[in-house]
């Protein structure tokens, strides 16, 4: 069975959509300017939800090398120190910005009440490898140094990426571990990017579902590296110590690229004596329930991280 074949049903129009307005697909397209074009485009022709009862405000504040925008997500009935998340789009570290994320964000603030700090940071190839994991650190240390102004309780603030995002994630929850920084009190890196070797048995496998396949995920890797090495922060799934992490939820589809890499960091968080919560979701490919978000496995996927970031959370309802 090939894996179009395994594709869940209602989740394949969209990436039959894709290929017939872009054959090759997303990775098809050369020049990243024109990729990146492709890619807002295909996320603004998602249908949008209304959510009225939420303030959206966007802030600046000082990066490592120029001023970075985070946009927070407040329900208006979410009390004053409610938990706090903090998100990192994705993009393969070469696309996204905040509003490839801003639709699930209103929603993921309304379903859970709490508000939501959306972080940006610069992408490759303008701006390799370590701008992207310091941008983040950048934006994590800002939201608690600020995190009553936004609505947070400091002692109970988690960390979500997916994709890129979620790689991210994971190398900002060991820079803080590493560097003393303030404490995550949960993390949900979603089929998170932390291997740039492809040498895992789903990176040969996926090479032509449409949405980052071998050879464009190979590409987006070079140019993140720009040519340098790559350490425990650029490819968390480099790092030798992963103990003192925070609870952590991970999952990936089964047929997404990252999936063994996935599996395998599941695996060595746990025996590193961290809580985590893994997910395999069979039928869906990379970001799926973000290209397809009325398909009832891509409603199965978010129904089931809200349920986690509540629990580690500590949310009641």
């Amino acid at each position: 069975m090939s894996l179009w074949d395994r594709i869940d049903a209602e989740s394949r129009p969209p990436l039959e959509a894709l290929w017939e307005a872009l054959p090759g697909g997303l990775n098809g397209i050369p020049d990243i300017v024109t990729r990146r074009a492709a890619m807002s485009a295909s996320r603004a022709a998602i249908p949008k939800g209304n959510f009225p009862q939420l303030q959206v405000t966007e802030y600046q504040y000082p990066g490592p090398e120029n001023e970075l925008t985070l946009r927070l997500y407040r329900p208006e009935t979410a009390p004053a120190d409610s938990p706090g998340l903090i998100y990192i789009h994705g993009g393969g570290m070469i696309m996204g910005d905040l509003e490839s994320q801003d639709e699930n964000m209103r929603e993921a603030a309304t379903e859970l009440n709490i508000p939501i700090a959306s972080i940006d940071y610069r992408k490759a190839p303008e701006h390799p490898y370590p701008a992207a994991p310091e941008d983040c650190y950048a934006g994590v240390c800002w939201v608690f140094e600020n995190a009553v102004d936004l609505g947070m309780d400091a002692n109970n603030i988690g960390l979500m990426g997916a994709s890129a995002g979620g790689g991210l994630a994971l190398a900002t929850a060991l820079m803080l571990r590493d560097r003393g920084g303030p404490k995550l009190a949960y993390l949900l890196p979603i089929y998170p990017m932390i291997d740039d070797r492809h040498a895992t048995p789903s990176s040969h496998e996926v090479i032509d579902i449409g949405i980052w396949d071998r050879a464009g995920s190979i590409e987006a890797w070079n140019w993140y590296l720009g040519g340098a090495e790559a350490d425990s922060y650029a490819a968390p799934a480099r790092a030798e110590n992963l103990t003192n992490l925070p609870p952590t939820y991970i999952d990936v589809g089964d047929l997404d690229l990252f999936r063994d890499e996935d599996i395998e960091i599941a695996q060595r968080l746990s025996a590193a004596g961290v809580s985590v919560e893994f997910h395999l979701w069979p039928g869906a490919y990379h970001a799926s329930e973000l290209f397809a978000p009325n398909a009832a496995l891509s409603r199965k996927i978010w129904t089931t991280r809200y349920a986690a970031i509540r629990r580690m959370a500590g949310l009641t309802t």
